[in-house]
């Protein structure tokens, strides 16, 4: 079984992007996207009128993501092979930053959240979707993973508001945030 078909056995990456609100037309920023998991659905749900923005530190995983973009007829991501704390695309232009279960890799958390909050509209929304700190079958050690409590301060004290956390499956919350 291809690791994506695995991984849809316990996240449903359409139905997360439905519930933060994702809609056509929308600009979507995917930090530590990896091979898409989350960007190419997006892409799709934004359509042509919308914009996806996917970066990720592994050139290997953005030349995938790349070629499997251009393989469906997805115009509407762009890419970027940088770390996040190098990394802002625009200025409040994006309606939803996305951090999928990577918050915990980054090398400076707070200033990947800082370079989030610049590009996002005033309007828009900060999601991460992290691992439960608890013991999992799979993913991360436990001891690297953010608690709810842990990453609610390190959003907040990047100047957004955390509006709501939520269960998402067995393994992860999901946190939504304002500017």
């Amino acid at each position: 079984m291809m690791p994506e078909e695995e991984r849809r056995q316990w996240q449903n990456p359409e139905a997360i992007l439905t519930e933060i609100g994702l809609k056509p037309g929308m600009t979507f920023i995917d930090v530590g996207c990896g091979e898409g998991f989350f960007s190419l659905p997006a892409a799709k749900m934004v359509g042509v009128k919308g914009k996806v923005y996917a970066l990720d530190i592994n050139p290997e995983k953005i030349e995938f993501l790349r070629t499997r973009a251009s393989f469906e007829g997805l115009a509407n991501l762009a890419t970027r092979v940088d770390e996040a704390e190098n990394t802002v695309f625009c200025q409040a232009c994006a309606d939803i930053g996305f951090f999928g279960i990577v918050l915990h890799d980054f090398r400076d958390p707070a200033k990947v959240l800082s370079n989030a909050h610049r590009m996002l509209k005033p309007s828009g929304i900060l999601a991460n979707l992290d691992w439960k700190k608890e013991s999992t079958p799979f993913g991360p050690p436990e001891r690297i993973r953010f608690s709810e409590e842990e990453a609610r301060h390190l959003i907040e004290s990047q100047g957004f508001r955390v509006n709501d956390i939520r269960n998402s499956g067995l393994y992860h919350y999901l946190m939504i945030a304002v500017p």
